[in-house]
Formats: structure tokens, C-alpha cells, sequence
């Protein structure tokens, strides 16, 4: 015997609402902040990253506008890579008290990604370049994980 349930539209209104949120929080618009990605407790913006992988490296993009590459700071901890930055404010945010904002949405402060890494690299081998304000990280991987083939001897 078949059961009639009752279609409530307000429920589907509600996980629409939900999931514009979370559109909103993973966005540029709105950098949502986290402690849980830095490992140490500072709150800060989560720093977008791009993470790909070749037979033999781990490649990963994050573009740090105005920033040094002497200013940010790259370690490995337990399988996790770690990328911290402190984005510049502008100074003349200091006089701000006597303006009319009509936007305030660049965002200034720390920066930050702890990224668990899908498989094991070589960190003394880890290659870092900056370009344009674009950090590109080579993670080599390690010996043990790559590709290898394996040649079959015949035997009379």
C-alpha cells in the first residue's frame, strides 16, 4: 500500500537558502574565516588554492596579490602543507574615521591554508616560485608512491 506525503514548499525554500550561504561563503566575495586551516588557532581568511597532480609531482597555485614572496611562509607538518601570508592594508584606511564608506570588501589580514596533502612527497625537494603575485609550489612525490613499471623476463 502506497503512503501519501505532503509537499511542503518552505522546505525546499530552506535548503535553497542554505546552500546560497554556503555558495557565498566559499566565494571571493566573502572570504569566510576559519581556525581549523592554520593549525594554530589564528583566525584567518582561507587562501583559494589550485591542487593537481602528474605522475611524478604535486602541483599547487595560490595567487597572493601585493604580498612578498619573503612574506610568506611554507612548512610541512605531519602529511600537511601549510601556507600562511599577511595581506597589506592600505594606510590610508588609517584616516577612515572621517570618511562615508559606500564598499569596504578588500579584504586585509591573514591568509591561510593547511592543505592534507593526497599522498607523500619529498619536502626537501619542494621547488617554490613566485611570479606576478602567483605562488606555484613543485612537490616532487616520494620514491615509494610513483608509477613504476615493472619489466617481465621470460624464463625457459
Amino acid at each position: 500500500m502506497a503512503s501519501i506525503v505532503r509537499w511542503t514548499p518552505l522546505d525546499e525554500m530552506v535548503s535553497l537558502h542554505s546552500a546560497m550561504d554556503r555558495l557565498f561563503d566559499e566565494s571571493y566575495v566573502r572570504p569566510y574565516r576559519s581556525s581549523a586551516n592554520t593549525g594554530n588557532g589564528v583566525a584567518m581568511a582561507r587562501l583559494p588554492i589550485d591542487l593537481y597532480e602528474t605522475d611524478e609531482e604535486l602541483i599547487l597555485k595560490a595567487r597572493l596579490p601585493g604580498i612578498n614572496p619573503e612574506d610568506v611562509e611554507i612548512t610541512i607538518d605531519d602529511g600537511d602543507l601549510i601556507i600562511k601570508a599577511e595581506l597589506p592594508s592600505d594606510n590610508a584606511l588609517d584616516n577612515a574615521k572621517d570618511w562615508s564608506w559606500y564598499r569596504h570588501e578588500l579584504y586585509h589580514g591573514a591568509v591561510g591554508r593547511r592543505i592534507s596533502l593526497p599522498t607523500l612527497v619529498q619536502s626537501d625537494e619542494i621547488e617554490a616560485t613566485f611570479r606576478n603575485g602567483e605562488l606555484t609550489l613543485v612537490l616532487p612525490k616520494a620514491e615509494e608512491v610513483k608509477p613504476r613499471s615493472i619489466q617481465v623476463k621470460a624464463v625457459k
